[in-house]
């Protein structure tokens, strides 16, 4: 898959900016609140109807504008594809495919996969569970329509018990069997899908860490679930006058995590700066593998200055690996353009280096 060009305006800080762009290797420079991450904001948007680092639309348009529009011409599976969005002030926002709109968004997930490398991503191991369950979301539902529908139906399911939880008048069992049910049916096929996706993630996962660390440091990825040793149902309803007492459910797939670990360590405790962000690298180029293997076609990778807290070493061995054929169109951010001009000549692939200054892109 490759994104050939893109028209942009009025998105954030870019008023304008129509880009084309070679097959492979695509670089952004400029220093920062210059608009880089801001261009790579707009391409994520494209495969997944969002922004990625602020999800009220309406604050995604310049302030002094009264619209937006971010619009790619792909090429998927040798055919052209042409994405469009546009989102005016109090008006819906609209999504186009070849000129045709969307019934519902959720329908465009998963058509143009994409990876997105970010210094946000320090949130799957500082942070709560949560963190970690909407990385396992976000993969699984770029391959399965049906998994995302599940998991709107389940949270659906779950904020309706909850609500029956807080309200003391209601002695009814019936209506919380109703929702029990649901939540039972959408909550054990998820875990079944995440189940499977992290066993066969783990092999991807641990590769690439050991090339970027050269072998030099094990780390380990766990599925943890209350599911794993009783069914949902059981717990709900074996579980319901303690939830009425406290307020909330507290069984669920909703409670899921991932147990990340340095020689058999939590990699929050004990992990250095430089081996967290290796981590969390790999995990990212481990779901870049995992998703070709599941469309059959290449994702687009951005690298969103990824760079900061690695060795030369560590940066020699990720440039080696997203280099290869193994990878397709990239995108990176930097502030360090000599950086990139003295990499580009050595690795032998069509390359662009783009300079950004206060939105304008050349």
């Amino acid at each position: 898959m490759r994104l050939n060009s893109i028209s942009i305006l009025n998105y954030k800080n870019i008023v304008q900016a129509d880009l084309e762009f070679p097959a492979k290797i695509n670089c952004f420079v400029g220093n920062n609140g210059m608009g880089k991450t801001n261009l790579l904001d707009a391409i994520y948007y494209l495969s997944f109807c969002k922004s990625h680092s602020n999800p009220v639309d309406r604050q995604n348009i310049n302030h002094d504008a009264d619209f937006l529009m971010i619009q790619g011409r792909y090429t998927l599976r040798e055919n052209d594809e042409e994405i469009y969005c546009g989102i005016k002030r109090r008006q819906k926002k609209q999504f186009k495919r070849n000129k045709k709109e969307y019934d519902r968004l959720a329908d465009h997930i998963g058509l143009l996969p994409l990876v997105l490398v970010s210094p946000k991503d320090d949130k799957l191991i500082a942070e709560g569970s949560d963190e970690r369950r909407k990385f396992m979301d976000g993969v699984i539902s770029q391959y399965n329509n049906r998994y995302l529908n599940a998991l709107l139906h389940y949270n659906h399911a779950l904020k309706q018990r909850n609500a029956l939880l807080k309200d003391e008048t209601i002695t009814d069992t019936t209506l919380f069997e109703v929702w029990e049910e649901q939540m039972a049916k959408h909550g054990n096929y998820i875990y079944g899908e995440r189940k499977g996706f992290v066993e066969r993630f783990i092999p991807m996962f641990q590769e690439i860490y050991s090339f970027i660390s050269e072998d030099q440091e094990q780390v380990g990825l766990v599925y943890k679930s209350q599911l794993d040793d009783a069914d949902l149902a059981e717990k709900l309803v074996r579980n319901r006058e303690r939830d009425r007492i406290i307020g909330f459910s507290t069984n669920g797939i909703h409670k899921d995590d991932l147990e990340m670990t340095l020689a058999e360590h939590p990699m929050k405790r004990v992990g250095s700066q430089g081996q967290n962000k290796t981590y969390l690298i790999s995990l990212k180029l481990a779901q870049f593998n995992f998703l070709k293997q599941t469309h059959g076609v290449k994702p687009i990778l951005l690298l969103d200055d990824i760079f900061d807290k690695l060795d030369e070493k560590r940066v020699t061995k990720i440039v080696e690996l997203v280099a290869g054929n193994d990878f397709g169109q990239i995108f990176i951010s930097d502030t360090n353009s000599k950086h990139w001009e003295q990499i580009l000549p050595k690795i032998g692939q069509s390359s662009q280096i783009f300079k950004v200054v206060d939105g304008e892109i050349e």
